[in-house]
């Protein structure tokens, strides 16, 4: 949904074939070095059936109760091959997404907001296990169109499961738009319950400007670190994704954070920045 090549297409055609920009994105931060993957491939190479999804050389499907992707991609700038297979072991799957905006064009689904996940990459040689996560987002128009800008972030709370913030600022269509904030505590046990956590918390603005705003626990007795940057991992003109530290629901957590402009995303310079970033796949 970031494709500068899609962005185009819809400012040309109100409903471009999707199909024609579908792309793979995939960002690895390890120390001292991050690999970044980000293909739109050509439509001849995407192949879509009721098991599998497959986009130029890599794949995505179920294998039993495990959402497999097999990775053969090569990095945006050097061209550099990145192989292998990352698999997803869903705790529980969710059935219900969940509206973002009051008139139900777009929608969030977190398909698996608990899982665990096994990464083997052959090239760059990499193995980890850890915790995972599967969402999707979708509409019925482009994001910009509906929104200035959100920020979300997702924390696991020992014993209790995953907790997921939203926060989104429509367009005012009719009106001043307001704030909508959404909180949800996604149980192991497979319940879905609502989360508070009312306090405002101004993280520090990236280096590009953006504003990185998160709620947490009322933090009146609680130093003033509480909540803090641990780490930037991206840090774009229009987005960013951080590795924080927060508090809900009484506990520390670690949480990955991430911002939205999507008032700079529409702007035609940084349209101009993101090819830079992309990587064309080859006809099929």
């Amino acid at each position: 949904m970031f494709s500068p090549h899609y962005y185009r297409a819809r400012k040309r055609s109100a409903y471009p074939d999707p199909a024609r920009h579908c792309g793979f994105n995939l960002a690895l931060y390890s120390r001292g070095k991050n690999t970044w993957v980000f293909t739109e491939h050509h439509p001849s190479a995407v192949h879509r059936s009721a098991e599998a999804f497959a986009i130029g050389d890599s794949v995505v499907r179920w294998d039993g109760d495990a959402l497999v992707a097999r990775v053969e991609e090569r990095t945006a700038v050097l061209g550099q091959r990145v192989s292998g297979e990352i698999r997803l072991h869903p705790h529980n799957c969710f059935q219900h997404p969940v509206a973002l905006d009051p008139n139900g064009r777009h929608h969030w689904w977190a398909v698996a907001p608990h899982a665990r996940v096994e990464l083997t990459l052959d090239r760059p040689g990499l193995r980890f296990k850890g915790s995972g996560y599967h969402d999707t987002n979708f509409g019925r128009e482009p994001l910009e169109a509906g929104f200035q800008d959100w920020s979300w972030s997702r924390a696991e709370l020992p014993d209790e499961g995953a907790a997921i913030l939203y926060d989104a600022r429509p367009r005012a269509r009719e009106g001043a738009a307001s704030m909508i904030q959404r909180g949800f505590l996604f149980r192991p046990n497979g319940e879905l319950d609502a989360l508070e956590a009312p306090q405002e918390i101004a993280l520090p603005s990236t280096r590009w400007g953006i504003a990185r705003p998160t709620r947490c626990d009322a933090l009146a007795d609680a130093p003033a670190d509480e909540v803090r940057v641990l780490r930037d991992l991206e840090d774009t003109p229009f987005y960013s994704r951080s590795l924080i530290q927060t508090r809900l629901r009484g506990q520390r957590v670690r949480a990955v954070h991430e911002s939205l402009s999507l008032d700079r995303f529409d702007t035609r310079w940084v349209q101009l920045m993101l090819p830079f970033r992309l990587r064309r796949g080859r006809r099929q």
